[in-house]
């Protein structure tokens, strides 16, 4: 492969790199995608010449890195708002997200939890996640959906309202039936595992 085809390469790598990035739900991974698609491809218009191509790709890292710091060090206003499982904004919620849910906890089935306590968190008035279980009579609480919308899965959302549970008279949090994929995000939360079983204390 000569030196040409290389350089060809990196600039469509490149340039993939900042479509694939808009396709992304999370405004923190577009950040990131974009800022190393920008560079490479700042790389690439250097190699080939295009100075003005280079400039603009440059300053629009510096755009990307200047909106990752705000959004990284402005402090989410989330609040936390204990719901009856039966309560329409939570079952309007449930429906909505109805189909994405499905993907990550495919055997949860609403309002057919015994027991159920529902909390769904708020971010400026949007809802931004949601968790329901069983409260068993030690003052755990045995989960059966801890789900997040797409804006904000940078686990937050769950330390905050994990949080804020003790004040719910919650001493611990139980996921026996942890779905595919779910395992790596609770022990980024303080999950741990015990006997088949992931639990965190509050």
């Amino acid at each position: 492969m000569d030196t040409h085809m290389i350089v060809e390469l990196i600039g469509y790598f490149s340039s993939l790199l900042v479509l694939v990035s808009f396709l992304m739900t999370s405004v923190i991974k577009l950040r990131i995608v974009n800022s190393i698609g920008a560079i490479i491809f700042t790389v690439y218009a250097t190699i080939i010449g295009s100075y003005p191509t280079a400039l603009m790709n440059l300053c629009l890292v510096g755009i990307n890195m200047y909106n990752l710091y705000k959004l990284l060090k402005s402090p989410k206003r989330y609040e936390v708002i204990c719901e009856e499982p039966e309560a329409a904004g939570l079952k309007y919620f449930l429906n909505h997200y109805a189909e994405d849910i499905k993907k990550f906890f495919p055997d949860f089935c609403p309002g057919k939890t015994e027991d159920a306590a529902a909390y769904m968190v708020v971010h400026d008035t949007t809802p931004a996640g949601v968790l329901i279980g069983r409260m068993k009579a030690d003052k755990s609480l045995e989960i059966a959906l801890d789900y997040t919308t797409p804006q904000y899965r940078d686990c937050s959302v769950g330390r905050y309202l994990y949080g804020e549970l003790s004040g719910q008279g919650i001493v611990r949090l139980s996921f026996p039936n942890a779905p595919d994929g779910h395992e790596e995000y609770l022990k980024k939360v303080g999950f741990v595992k015990e006997n088949g079983v992931y639990e965190r204390k509050i």
